[in-house]
């Protein structure tokens, strides 16, 4: 699954090349375009924890010198590029900056044997912690489906919240007889969601209560939020979440992206609900969310970073 593709263009003789960096969960796959010709492709596996490699993409140029091209981050969440014709520099995607990882960049390399073994452990914690982790996502994906099945099928939000609730719930009773983490990814703030929605179905008996959930939830969650990063340093939310983030980041400031992420998603939810069809909102829950809210948050990852590299 591709999160984010970087490209990267630049000339060479006056021939147009381009540089595709695609990031994704498990890997990155960079490639040496011209023309839409794929010239050299490099596909690397991402490790729990470690920064990514550097790759080189090679090719030759239609008078025969060699185009060499390095791939790398330029900062956690970046990619650049550095192009060298026959071993001299020719072109920089970031000039002056280093391509290499957040952390260690520029440290010389362990001896071979110990790299090795060093990957091996690594994919293997990776192999592990996916093991681990897959059955909560599978359950988080499995209420989204039906949720979006039941309100296609009876045409009704109404039935498909109650439905959704009523699976959640199950979903907890089975977790209690089973060894397996069902409960451990998003799938139990899936459920409170659902639940939530079932409440306002039962109470308020409207599709349109059901489709407001995510407004008013969301802008509940993200006063708080900003309280935290405001009044409170991120101390407590911000603290806590960035716990899980792959870099260090400033808690006051991802509180406050975090709360401002919040409330931008709770305005284009109520304006997708309030102005386009019933079966265009459906979709946008179900797809379009997810996807605005996996670009938001790494606006929001930018934006923490940035302060806590700049900080002693």
């Amino acid at each position: 699954m591709t999160l984010w593709t970087y490209r990267r263009p630049f000339v060479v003789d006056g021939v147009a090349y381009r540089v595709d960096v695609a990031a994704g969960l498990a890997s990155i796959r960079s490639r040496l375009l011209c023309d839409g010709r794929v010239l050299a492709e490099e596909q690397t596996a991402i490790s729990a924890g470690a920064d990514p490699r550097n790759t080189l993409l090679r090719a030759a140029l239609p008078d025969g010198r060699a185009l060499e091209v390095e791939v790398g981050p330029v900062s956690s969440f970046s990619f650049g590029i550095a192009v060298r014709v026959a071993g001299e520099l020719h072109h920089e995607s970031h000039p002056g900056r280093r391509l290499a990882g957040a952390s260690g960049a520029g440290e010389p390399e362990p001896e071979a044997g110990l790299r090795e073994a060093r990957e091996a452990r690594e994919e293997r914690e990776e192999r592990e912690r996916w093991q681990r982790n897959k059955p909560s996502l599978y359950a988080d994906i499995a209420l989204g489906v039906l949720f979006f099945a039941v309100t296609k099928l009876s045409g009704s939000l109404t039935i498909a919240a109650l439905v959704g609730a009523a699976a959640g719930l199950a979903l907890v009773v089975v977790q209690r007889f089973v060894k397996v983490d069902l409960l451990g990814g998003l799938a139990l703030f899936g459920i409170a969601v659902l639940l939530l929605s079932a409440g306002f179905a039962l109470v308020f008996q409207d599709d349109w209560a059901v489709k407001m959930r995510s407004t008013i939830v969301g802008s509940l969650v993200a006063l708080v939020m900003l309280s935290d990063g405001l009044f409170n340093g991120g101390r407590y939310f911000g603290g806590r979440i960035q716990r899980y983030m792959p870099t260090p980041l400033d808690p006051r400031r991802f509180a406050i992206g975090m709360g401002v992420l919040g409330l931008v998603m709770a305005a284009v939810n109520y304006a997708v609900a309030t102005w386009t069809t019933g079966d265009t909102w459906l979709w946008y829950t179900t797809v379009g969310d997810t996807i605005l809210s996996v670009v938001l948050v790494f606006a929001v990852l930018q934006f923490a970073q940035r302060r806590s590299l700049e900080a002693p």
